[in-house]
């Protein structure tokens, strides 16, 4: 346990917190996603930390406490769009994630795009890690952008 540090936080999540890099990016999806298929790459494979009971919301909370979200491009924030659903739809829990994203300080609507499953699960192959929680409402599935950490550049 460490102070100051969520306690949902383990030991392997922090570990893979703390290697990324800017432009790096790590999902957080329900217990539904295909995590184990996704997960393996000809690079090797990228972890899948499991954190069961947990709602794909009160993870997000706990990675951003810590995960600085990419300035650097207008959408940091990625959610898979739900199948049959007309474009910017988004369910009563991607809402709630990105209300929380919002309350808190991280993001704006905005800087949330909905993608078509399968581009979703292009861009979940390229990511550091997936961290299946205990999410049951199907399409719970978010990738977060890593942004930088440091002082602001001194012209």
């Amino acid at each position: 346990m460490l102070k100051g540090i969520d306690p949902l936080l383990s030991p392997d999540l922090l570990k893979v917190l703390a290697e990324m890099g800017h432009g790096d990016a790590i999902v957080i999806a329900d217990a539904n996603f295909t995590a184990q298929s996704l997960s393996r790459h000809p690079s090797g494979a990228r972890p899948v930390l499991h954190l069961p009971g947990i709602s794909v919301e009160r993870c997000a909370r706990a990675v951003l406490s810590l995960l600085p979200l990419d300035a650097s491009v207008a959408q940091p924030i990625t959610c898979m769009q739900v199948c049959g659903t007309p474009e910017g739809y988004l369910s009563a829990q991607q809402r709630s994630v990105v209300a929380m994203l919002e309350a808190e300080g991280h993001a704006l609507p905005a800087q949330c795009e909905a993608v078509e499953r399968f581009a979703f699960y292009d861009r979940v192959r390229a990511a550091q890690a997936i961290v299946l929680t205990g999410e049951l409402q199907p399409y719970g599935n978010f990738i977060f952008q890593k942004g930088v950490l440091g002082e602001a550049l001194v012209p």
